[in-house]
């Protein structure tokens, strides 16, 4: 499915109950939470498109969620409050969000919203900001800073590490045997073995295990390796 999966955070089930109708009939996919817990940890294990998070809920509230999720993403945030209060919109705008509506207000609005916001963010990809960072499944790179991000926790890549796994990255779904690799990577000066391909592979593999990323290294038997991008 292609439709954009937009996260919606409330707590009170008819207002999610709404939204989710409305958004639905628009084309989007939709799930919807109660809290702030549930949602960071649905996002670590699939990233949404979009999040609509309530800024007055118990425990974990909407504002403390976007500081979460701000920390390592720029995924669009709608603050959405009951309270018609310029100090709520400022302090939700300035911690990240990208647009705020007050309760009570017209499904249809927040529709509109969502549209405005998916096309401004559409706008963006061009500009040099985006071209500096690499989105692959859970995986993002940081270019400037050769920072690997994914399900919210950075992955601490050697400097060898982290530009095979680039490499790999910028021509995903493409084989390379070894020769190239070592090629492209340490250039042709090197004098060694090519398992040291296989040895790098090994370590970027565990880690990418252990920050339970989806993306994977997978082996061509008798020539090299790939990395699969399936969306």
């Amino acid at each position: 499915m292609n439709e954009k999966l937009i996260y919606v955070v409330d707590d009170e089930q008819n207002i999610r109950d709404l939204i989710r109708e409305y958004l639905i009939n628009s084309g989007y996919r939709v799930e919807t939470f109660d809290n702030g817990e549930d949602v960071l940890e649905a996002f670590k294990r699939n990233p949404a498109d979009m999040l609509i998070l309530d800024i007055m809920m118990p425990e974990m509230d909407g504002l403390t969620v976007c500081k979460e999720v701000r920390k390592i993403c720029n995924v669009p945030v709608i603050m959405v409050s009951a309270k018609d209060d310029e100090i709520d919109k400022i302090i939700g705008l300035e911690i990240g969000g990208d647009d705020y509506i007050a309760k009570p207000f017209s499904p249809r609005e927040l529709v509109s919203r969502v549209k405005s916001v998916f096309r401004r963010v559409d706008e963006k990809t061009s500009t040099p900001l985006e071209k500096n960072k690499l989105k692959i499944a859970d995986i993002s790179i940081f270019l400037d800073e050769r920072k690997v991000v994914s399900n919210l926790t950075e992955i601490e890549f050697t400097s060898k590490e982290y530009s095979l796994f680039l490499f790999l990255c910028e021509n995903k779904n493409k084989v390379f045997n070894r020769e190239q690799l070592i090629s492209s990577i340490w250039g042709y000066e090197f004098i060694g073995d090519t398992r040291a391909v296989d040895d790098l592979v090994k370590r970027i593999r565990k880690k990418l295990t252990e920050a339970a990323s989806e993306i994977e290294i997978k082996t061509v038997w008798g020539y090299g390796y790939k990395i699969v991008d399936n969306e």
